[in-house]
Formats: structure tokens, C-alpha cells, sequence
């Protein structure tokens, strides 16, 4: 699974807080740990080339916290059995097309909450496998 760079805003971000504090280059180095050069790359918008514990030392110079948002991980659970199951439907639904023996809308949802069910009651290891 690929890792979401920071949006461009969170840059920003970073950039304000440090002319906000007033702090170098040299001093953020210093003070995070990182190498002056790979801070000046970072906020030079080459953020692909840091290493995830760079930007956290540097965040944490900057006195700034990484807030992990999103879902709980029951509702993210739900909604991925929900896809999960969305898709096994298309697929029954695909081959019974093609046997003439299409299900209705209704025998549809009935299929895919059926599913749905299934799959949160199995092991979640199911819910995120191709």
C-alpha cells in the first residue's frame, strides 16, 4: 500500500510555522536531527525523497504533532466488507448474466448485505485481500 505524501497546504504549513518561530535552516537541522541539506530538500518540495521519520523529527522540532484521523477501525471494517461485498455481487451478477439467470434489484441487495454480513463475521485478513 502506497503512503500519502503531505498535501501541498501541510507544507505550507510547515514552512509558516517555521518563519513563525523564526528558526534557520542550521537550526531546524540541529535541532530535529536531520541533515541541513535534506531540510532544505524537504522545504524545497522534493518531500518524495524524505524518510518518514525526517518529516516526524522535523514536525517535532517545529513543535507540531501528527494527528492519525479517519474512521474507527469497526467503521472502516464495515465499509470495506460493504465494497467487498459490492464487488463479489458484479461478479455473481456478471456470470449469471451471462447464463441468462440475472438477479433483480432487490435479490441484488439481498446478495450483497448477505455478504456483507459474511465477511464481518469471518476474518477481517478477508476484508483486505485482492
Amino acid at each position: 500500500m502506497a503512503m500519502s505524501l503531505p498535501a501541498p497546504n501541510t507544507m505550507y504549513e510547515l514552512a509558516a510555522r517555521r518563519e513563525a518561530l523564526g528558526m534557520n535552516f542550521v537550526d531546524l537541522a540541529l535541532r530535529s536531527g536531520v541533515s541541513e541539506p535534506t531540510v532544505k530538500r524537504i522545504f524545497g518540495g522534493r518531500i518524495g525523497e524524505a524518510s518518514f521519520s525526517n518529516i516526524i523529527a522535523i514536525m517535532s522540532a517545529l513543535q507540531l504533532s501528527m494527528e492519525l484521523t479517519g474512521p474507527s477501525a469497526t467503521e472502516a471494517c464495515r465499509a470495506q466488507a460493504r465494497e467487498k461485498a459490492k464487488q463479489v455481487a458484479r461478479l455473481v451478477q456478471g456470470t449469471s448474466a451471462l447464463e441468462n439467470q440475472a438477479v433483480d434489484a432487490v435479490q441484488y441487495k439481498r446478495l450483497v448485505e448477505r455478504t456483507r454480513r459474511y465477511l464481518l463475521a469471518g476474518s477481517r485478513r478477508k476484508l483486505w485481500s485482492a
